[in-house]
């Protein structure tokens, strides 16, 4: 509930500070003293628009403060990253104090804190949501939307809700694991298609060896070359030979027979048997080569059959690492990924229309649900109109009547509150009722027949047009409501007034300076008194107006208020 607010530099409001207590406060002043200012202070620290010029003249800013007790669970929200930084911003759920705090400056936009820690202005609608409920204006009125006149038809039938949110969060978590798996059945289709072909083309390549693209090369190198290679060789086999390439007749003594006449020459000298022996393993080695001369010479054919199959492999390895590498081991590794996501995929077609399954099986649970809760709403709606209306007729509504619609589609969700003032006028919702006070007291009636809302109810305008026995009936409304949750009035009327539980004072004086000031003041038993006389007659000193008003305050005191 609410315990205080502090008022700074607004309007005519320069500094106070008013204490409430719990039940039922009557905030009372002659009409202008600013009781109206009092409740847009409210509203702007529950997070409500500011209008220009609401800076007192000479100000640089206004400030609203408002501390709330007992507000465990009570709107509680995140207001992580609001501003300062300090701490992780999550709402401590056992909180039993909450600060909310608004500037408003001459120019620039608003700054807002709670609880000490600056905070977007919108942190305070949130909050405020669950603390406040302002009726009697078209702002900070939880029952004005479909979200709040649906909450108060389920508070008033005893909607069961559980089963459909349930199911609700059961298919959402289906659909939300259908759609981790990689996109709609199509989509996994088409990846699993492109999977299965680069599969099949690097299989089919039957990549063994990591340079065998090398070794090609090498070889088609040596096929395209042959006929140039084997005249090579037989010019060299004919120079270690001393023959004629050509001819095959000797020529020249070659290489091999100038070494074998050096070796003669060096092995009648022991003295130069390491020289010859050196010369000997030259011998054997150009023996060697010869041979293989010869044979390059004599049995190498070209091969284009060969040659066209190596160069055919090679453009096949080629597209291949324009395709999935640089080299084939980056071929043979993509291939070996491309493997793994297919079975992988593979495995998710078949979890994929297992959860197709579940969330069908889902859907037709949510639609069961919806169906049965729209029966029950159905079914509720009239029955919290007929006794709206029934607590609308004690209020100086006597022809007023409300109406509940329930939506046509799924759980019937679209709830809506309807309102026909007056006999002959077309219902129409609650937003748009242009009378504040029909519309307060509308609010008041809700309250007393749904229980649920916010600890604290503020009521404007509830008693304008009402008077006599229906003022009565406004008060010990009020008080009823009082009854389970704090409730602040604010009122011409003495009636309820003197229903109250506590009494505030609003009123204007001329400050030193010659400026005016608005002041309030919680008023004892002898002050109510003098408060009731001027409501009552205008004549707070009459005699005869305090004894009315003591008396007035005595049926109040009766009924269970001060």
């Amino acid at each position: 509930m609410l315990r205080e607010l502090h008022v700074r530099d607004l309007g005519v409001v320069e500094d106070l500070t008013v204490v409430f207590e719990p039940g039922m406060t009557a905030l009372t002043g002659e009409t202008g003293a600013g009781k109206t200012l009092l409740v847009h202070a409210l509203a702007l620290v529950l997070g409500g628009r500011a209008a220009p010029g609401l800076v007192r003249a000479g100000a640089d800013e206004a400030l609203v403060e408002a501390r709330f007790e007992g507000v465990a669970g009570a709107g509680d929200g995140d207001v992580d990253g609001a501003g300062d930084g300090a701490g992780d911003g999550d709402v401590d759920p056992r909180v039993t104090e909450r600060v909310l705090a608004r500037a408003l400056p001459e120019s620039g936009r608003s700054r807002a804190w709670v609880d000490g820690r600056m905070a977007p202005v919108g942190a305070l609608s949130e909050l405020g949501a669950g603390l406040v409920d302002i009726h009697g204006q078209h702002d900070q009125q939880s029952l004005l939307g479909v979200a709040g006149q649906r909450a108060a038809l389920d508070a008033f039938a005893g909607t069961d809700l559980g089963p459909l949110a349930a199911a609700r969060a059961a298919l959402a978590d289906v659909r939300a694991r259908l759609a981790a798996l990689g996109g709609d059945d199509l989509e996994r289709a088409r990846r699993a298609d492109l999977l299965r072909y680069q599969v099949a083309e690097i299989g089919a390549a039957r990549i063994e060896d990591d340079g065998e693209d090398a070794a090609l090369a090498e070889e088609e190198e040596r096929l395209a070359g042959m006929a140039a290679i084997r005249e090579a060789a037989a010019r060299a086999l004919a120079a270690l030979r001393g023959m004629d390439e050509v001819s095959g007749s000797g020529l020249d003594e070659g290489a091999r027979g100038l070494v074998g006449r050096a070796l003669s020459g060096l092995s009648a000298h022991p003295a130069l048997e390491a020289w010859a022996g050196r010369l000997r393993i030259a011998a054997a080695e150009l023996d060697e080569v010869a041979g293989d001369l010869r044979t390059i010479a004599e049995t190498w054919e070209e091969d284009p059959a060969r040659l066209a199959a190596v160069q055919a492999r090679r453009r096949q390895l080629q597209d291949l690492r324009r395709k999935y590498g640089q080299t084939l081991a980056d071929v043979v590794a993509f291939g070996a990924s491309a493997r793994a996501s297919l079975s992988e995929l593979e495995g998710q077609d078949a979890e994929a229309a297992a959860l197709a399954g579940r969330a069908g099986l889902l859907e037709g649970a949510v639609r069961d649900a919806e169906r049965r809760l729209r029966a029950v709403r159905d079914a509720a709606g009239p029955a919290l109109g007929a006794a709206v209306t029934a607590r609308l007729r004690l209020l100086a509504m006597p022809d007023a009547e409300l109406h509940v619609t329930v939506g046509e589609d799924g759980a019937g969700d679209a709830v809506r509150f309807l309102l026909a003032p007056n006999r002959g006028e077309p219902a129409q919702p609650l937003g748009r009722i242009a009378s504040g006070g029909e519309l307060a007291r509308t609010m008041l009636a809700l309250r007393l027949v749904v229980e649920g809302g916010a600890t604290t109810m503020l009521f404007d305008e509830v008693d304008a047009g009402v008077g006599g026995a229906a003022a009565l009936a406004l008060a010990r409304a009020l008080r009823e409501v009082a009854a389970r949750r704090q409730v602040l009035v604010v009122t011409h009327l003495p009636q309820v007034a003197a229903f109250a539980d506590h009494q505030v004072a609003v009123r204007k004086r001329v400050d030193g300076g010659g400026r005016t000031v608005t002041t309030a003041e919680v008023l004892g038993p002898e002050a109510r008194v003098v408060e009731l006389s001027r409501m009552l007659s205008g004549h707070p000193d009459s005699a005869t107006a305090r004894a009315h008003a003591a008396e007035l305050l005595e049926v109040g005191t009766r009924s269970g208020g001060a």
